[in-house]
């Protein structure tokens, strides 16, 4: 079992929460942060002490207040974690439940696990630290769910830095100057015109407007 954690989370009764799960696994050396700076400080703190931890746990969603973050979400957070120490299991623990922002999360910045927060977070989060124990990776069912969708996963960068550009009131026309000036291909009109209509069919979007507002509420933008 894992015997050194750390949790971040600015909201203290999901961190106590947290720690009754950890506590029941018969964890006793726990550690609490509010600020995902602080987190990196004593997980940096830690490895330099040769007493690191070997799990954090840490929310993606950070209230802004008066003091300047380095790292201002729990998204930054994991990334420049796994980047230096990429020994430590990471459990990403947060209300978010969009496919992309979770792709994002468990791909880009390497979380070993994503669970979401609520009726089942507690217990879900309790299955997480089993699986990430065991060196396997951890999702909530709805998320696997969502993550399956093709929808999401057969959306490349190209169709996302279109629907942002539509997202953003250019034109057809100008989406294709844009990407032309960019170097970006395709880049004619008819080649643009030809993926927006085949992305309105694959999110079921009754027209340009639609689309953007599925896209938005799926996180891709």
């Amino acid at each position: 079992m894992f015997k050194k954690v750390l949790i971040s989370e600015d909201l203290g009764s999901i961190s106590n929460g947290v720690v009754s799960v950890l506590e029941s696994l018969h964890i006793d050396n726990i550690h609490q942060v509010q600020y995902c700076d602080d987190a990196y400080l004593k997980i940096k703190r830690a490895s330099l002490d040769e007493r690191p931890f070997d799990l954090l746990i840490t929310d993606l969603s950070y209230k802004a207040d008066h003091r300047h973050q380095k790292y201002p979400s729990g998204e930054v957070l994991i990334k420049a974690i796994k980047q230096e120490y990429p020994n430590i299991k990471i459990i990403t623990y947060s209300i978010e439940d969009r496919p992309q922002k979770v792709r994002t999360v468990m791909l880009d910045c390497m979380s070993n696990a994503f669970v979401c927060k609520g009726r089942n977070g507690l217990k879900e989060l309790d299955e997480a630290i089993a699986a990430v124990l065991q060196n396997k990776t951890y999702l909530s069912p709805q998320i696997g769910n969502a993550l399956r969708e093709t929808s999401t996963s057969e959306i490349e960068d190209y169709d996302i830095e279109i629907m942002k550009l539509l997202a953003n009131g250019q034109s057809q026309e100008e989406i294709s100057l844009d990407f032309k000036g960019k170097n970006i291909k395709p880049n004619s009109l008819s080649a643009i015109e030809k993926k927006i209509v085949k992305l309105r069919n694959q999110f079921n979007a009754k027209n340009t407007t639609h689309l953007i507002s599925t896209a938005k509420d799926l996180g891709l933008i």
